[in-house]
């Protein structure tokens, strides 16, 4: 099962190594989570197995050591890179130390960043990035190298961080008190969209708070079965034969049943709360997405206003016959021939056009999945309960007509 929901989540269109070799393949593995280092210091490493018969990587199998700063990296070079690009969401990190080593937390860490890579592995544009195959091919020394190399905001201490959040939230405080006048796109489509992933968001958030609970409500009712089983067991020994054995079969069916909730509500977690909390991700990484485009449209309206600015500054001089046009003159072909911020923009449109279509696309696929396999579940389990507890009415039954 979940294998199959990593294929489906990572849109992965490429054929597997077992396919014609003719045609070109790029399969990678996140595999075997080792806990390395002691106290803070400690980490979990994964072997990350990369198979291609892609001619710009080294060999047809390759396999490194990672660890999850080194994904941290990946992803911020191509944030950085792919403007207009919806860059797949990482696994979250713990930030509670007693949760960071357990089995299940490093297991749906796993089974994230082996979606998270092949995602990327799979995507029309992301695929052919050279920080790609550095990460899936490059040894452990260069890549802790070319980690210590990075610059800009994603080098910065959390302390920064927080000092550029606090930056961004005065800004939009002067916004909203007006005074600066925010620079926007007009344009009905791109508001529906950002209007869009703001709903997503709002109702994905909820819906895994809920999927949440239902994992944990699994879980407290397969305990208090666990515990139920024991003490119902312990009455049975004291009693006599038939109602002494009804109770032995009541704990033993309470104790299988603790046993079925258990495993439930890990399947649950897997296969229902993560998927959703990797979609509230997703759209988070959409949001990136759009407050990059904002900046570009910005910095593209910034720089028409200088040219502008440059052309009156030149008609100026032409009038007045000074010494500067000839200046001013080189200035503004200058500007004139700065058209990146133009081209920057109107790329990310076209990405952001394309990347939304294949969203919704994906998601309508993954959530169908999801819920589905969710629904499975909970027939499965109610059925199961049912037919343990309708095994014990006969002898249940016995018992109170003596």
């Amino acid at each position: 099962m979940e294998q199959q929901q990593q294929l489906q989540r990572s849109s992965s269109g490429s054929p597997s190594p077992r396919s014609q070799s003719s045609q070109p393949y790029l399969s990678v593995s996140v595999t075997e989570p080792v806990k390395l280092g002691n106290g803070v210091q400690a980490y979990i490493s994964y072997r990350v197995i990369t198979k291609t018969n892609l001619p710009e990587y080294q060999g047809h199998e390759k396999i490194v050591i990672r660890r999850y700063s080194d994904f941290v990296w990946l992803r911020d070079r191509l944030f950085h890179k792919f403007k207009g690009v919806f860059i797949p969401p990482l696994p979250e990190k713990s930030a509670v130390e007693k949760f960071r080593f357990s089995a299940e937390f490093i297991e749906t860490r796993r089974q994230g960043l082996d979606i998270f890579v092949n995602r990327i592995a799979s995507h029309q544009e992301l695929q052919s990035s050279e920080d790609l195959r550095n990460f899936l091919q490059v040894d452990e020394e260069t890549m802790e190298r070319l980690r210590s190399q990075e610059t800009g905001i994603f080098k910065k201490k959390p302390a920064d961080l927080m000092q550029i959040f606090k930056d961004a939230q005065s800004k939009v405080s002067d916004i909203v008190l007006g005074k600066e006048k925010p620079v926007e796109e007009s344009n009905l489509e791109y508001e529906k969209l950002k209007h869009y992933i703001f709903e997503l968001e709002n109702h994905l958030a909820e819906v895994q708070k809920h999927a949440y609970r239902l994992v944990k409500r699994h879980r407290e009712l397969g305990q208090s079965l666990s515990d139920f089983s024991k003490a119902v067991k312990l009455l049975g020994a004291c009693e006599g034969d038939a109602l002494g054995k009804a109770f032995s079969e009541l704990g033993t069916k309470s104790e299988a049943l603790s046993v079925k909730l258990q495993k439930e509500a890990h399947l649950l977690l897997m296969n229902f709360e993560e998927p959703l909390k990797d979609y509230f991700r997703a759209v988070q990484s959409i949001k990136a997405t759009i407050a990059e485009r904002a900046n570009v449209f910005k910095h593209q309206c910034e720089l028409a206003e200088t040219m502008k600015l440059k052309e009156i500054n030149l008609d100026r001089l032409m009038l007045t016959r000074s010494y500067k046009m000839g200046e001013a003159e080189h200035e503004y072909k200058e500007a004139m021939e700065n058209e990146e911020a133009a081209r920057s923009f109107e790329t990310i449109v076209r990405l952001m056009n394309e990347e939304i279509v294949r969203f919704q696309e994906q998601k309508t696929l993954d959530m169908g999945i999801t819920f589905h396999e969710f629904a499975k579940g909970q027939a499965r389990l109610a059925n199961s309960i049912a037919d343990a507890w309708r095994s014990l009415l006969p002898k249940l039954e016995a018992c109170s007509t003596q």
